[in-house]
């Protein structure tokens, strides 16, 4: 019992080491400049933060908790969220110059899949993040669940972190838009580095998909990729529409001209999501989190209104990127079991997103469902 802890130490240390901003590297001085963009220092400038006026006449946007402090002034938490109104994008970065995203942090209100992300680096018309702002952060079906890993920490109050590193070469522009019919609140902050980018760091890349219902049976976690750069991870949501163990379909990787057959090819869904044998222990599902892999949610139908099972799970390829120099195309069986002992081609609610680096330019996503065929009903 006593080798546990220790094991456990030991885990974390590796996982802080190998980590692109750990512990092996933070005596190492540097040039570049830290910077941070919040509602109290919307320009992210140097000595520019909580300037914010607790007055009324205050411009839109820039003293949304004026009232609050209206008995202490000037630099006491006039500013701390901004408000975007039904229909609004609202640009939550713009950061003009070389850099790196290091850390973004956020707790959205409302419906997390009626609130879409956007970034888009340098001067690209497209962006290269487009996700509903839960799926993002690996949380499908607006409930919160605890998520801890590496580059993913989703923690109590459903505050959404990404520790992605996300560098950018003339500028970055992250937007929020509000396709809900409610007005949300967003509390926020992006954590950035001002310093030259190498020509060898690629841009990052995120992309949501669903399928509801999923009636290929191989759905089509992301293809088209096109350039040169490497996978680094997969979140995927399953909703089960039919009885049974559900996640006996195999991971595909189809690379640099492959056609029928991939060349990397998974043994089942669990396998590839770092579990085995249906991550189950006496009957039940188990859920777990790691720095590189988790099922993290597990939604049992629990009273008259939840129907089904639903299920959100991760899997990040630090340590192992998937690497391709042409192309990409990356597919999942939904794949389950019926009578007799023969394979189920199931019909389930699937919905993914998939990230990874890559030269520019990218080519233009699939156009983004429309919010009632984003809804989870």
């Amino acid at each position: 019992m006593r080798k546990f802890p220790l094991l456990l130490l030991l885990i974390v240390v590796f996982s802080l080491r190998v980590s692109s901003q750990g512990l092996d590297n933070l005596y190492r001085l540097s040039n570049a400049k830290t910077r941070s963009i919040s509602p109290e220092n919307l320009t992210g400038e140097k000595g520019k933060g909580g300037m914010a006026l607790p007055s009324k006449n205050a411009p839109l946007n820039t003293a949304n908790a004026s009232d609050a402090a209206r008995d202490l002034g000037q630099g006491w938490k006039v500013n701390p969220f901004i408000i975007i109104k039904p229909g609004q994008t609202f640009t939550l970065a713009e950061i003009s110059g070389s850099g790196a995203i290091q850390h973004i942090w956020m707790t959205p209100t409302g419906v997390w899949r009626y609130s879409i992300l956007r970034i888009y680096w340098d001067d690209e018309k497209t962006p290269s993040v487009e996700c509903p702002v839960g799926d993002f952060f690996g949380m499908a079906w607006n409930e919160y669940a605890p998520l801890t890993s590496l580059p993913v920490c989703v923690n109590p109050g459903s505050a959404f972190n990404s520790y992605w590193q996300m560098p950018f070469r003339k500028k970055c522009r992250i937007t929020m838009e509000n396709i809900h019919t409610e007005q949300m609140t967003l509390y926020y902050q992006v954590d950035y580095e001002l310093r030259d980018v190498p020509s060898d760091e690629a841009y990052f890349h995120a992309q949501f998909r669903r399928a509801n219902p999923d009636t290929s049976g191989d759905y089509v976690l992301v293809d088209n990729i096109q350039g040169k750069g490497q996978y680094v991870g997969t979140f995927l949501a399953v909703g089960v529409n039919n009885n049974g163990w559900w996640g006996e379909g195999e991971i595909k990787f189809f690379m640099d001209g492959d056609q029928q057959f991939p060349t990397i090819c998974g043994t089942g869904t669990e396998d590839y999501f770092c579990g085995s044998y249906n991550f189950d222990r006496n009957g039940k599902y188990v859920p777990f989190c790691t720095p590189y892999s988790g099922l993290h949610q597990v939604i049992r139908p629990d009273n008259d209104y939840h129907t089904r099972q639903r299920f959100g799970m991760y899997r990040w390829h630090i340590v192992d990127p998937v690497r391709f120099d042409k192309d990409l195309r990356v597919t999942i069986q939904d794949l389950g079991w019926r009578s007799g002992g023969r394979y189920l081609k199931q019909q389930s609610d699937l919905s993914s997103v998939v990230y990874w680096y890559q030269t520019e330019p990218h080519q233009p996503f699939p156009a983004l469902p429309g919010k009632d065929a984003l809804e989870v009903y």
